[in-house]
């Protein structure tokens, strides 16, 4: 009998320690949570509720023809003092007929990455009819279209435009659907409620350039327009793309965020 116990320690021994290492190799690996956004940080629609707000890289209505990593909701977030001045600039132009429209505004870095990879796969030109008709995609890099890093993801940029009212309602996007260049006549391009600023948004043209002395008229008095009431409250414009603004005063000048778009991001 003491032969037999002691066999039969040394196979439940063994197998005790098998189950043990089964049962933790089994165990669900715990996820890094997601970063967090500053306190800082507000959702405009909490600041400023009469603000549109058309978040472009949610869907696939966008130069790479799907959505964009990072954005979970479409929420314009943005830091406060950048909130803040966009509600003072909303308020001069209500008293004029027209609205704010926000595209993009915060953009985590993991976006920026996104558009990068994007960028490098020279197979994916779905959207080249609309957003870059003239320009090779492999030009994006060296003409400044796309870098590796953004102002958007400091979280005091974002690109808009103005809309009259009462504001139309614009229809979606149709993927598949044909495509028009983005600096045709407004009634070609595709339909947006906004003014009609020459061209559509982020419309890899140099007619996009807001002082391009091609465009001329209505089209470029609606960009004074915009650019007038953006730099009153502080906003600085890019020169080569009309509908992007970044706060002179931005609170992280420095600073790359990468949380992503969405409300369970923001601490307040």
């Amino acid at each position: 009998m003491p032969k037999l116990t002691t066999l039969l320690r040394a196979l439940v021994l063994p197998l005790a320690t098998l189950a043990a290492v089964t049962v933790s190799s089994a165990a669900p690996v715990q996820a890094h949570p997601e970063p967090k956004a500053p306190a800082q940080f507000v959702a405009l629609r909490d600041v400023d509720p009469t603000i549109i707000q058309e978040m472009r890289y949610i869907t696939p209505h966008n130069f790479t023809g799907a959505p964009v990593d990072g954005y979970r909701k479409a929420m314009c977030i943005l830091t406060r003092p950048a909130a803040e001045g966009l509600h003072r600039v909303q308020q001069g132009l209500l008293r004029r007929g027209y609205s704010l429209k926000v595209y993009d505004c915060y953009r985590p870095q993991r976006a920026v990455d996104d558009f990068v990879a994007w960028a490098a796969d020279l197979d994916a030109t779905q959207m080249k009819a609309e957003f870059y008709p003239q320009v090779d995609k492999t030009r994006l890099f060296a003409d400044g279209y796309i870098a590796a890093k953004s102002g958007h993801s400091r979280g005091s940029t974002m690109d808009l435009t103005v809309v009259p009212l009462p504001a139309l309602p614009t229809r979606p996007y149709r993927p598949g659907e044909p495509l028009t260049p983005c600096y045709g006549p407004k009634a070609e391009r595709f339909p947006d409620n906004s003014l009609d600023m020459g061209t559509g948004f982020d419309c890899f043209d140099t007619l996009a350039h807001t002082l391009d002395p091609r465009v001329t008229g209505v089209q470029h008095a609606n960009r004074m327009l915009l650019m007038d009431a953006m730099q009153a409250q502080g906003f600085t414009n890019l020169p080569e793309e009309w509908w992007h603004y970044t706060l002179s005063s931005e609170p992280f000048p420095d600073t790359y965020f990468d949380f992503p778009v969405d409300r369970r991001s923001l601490t307040s």
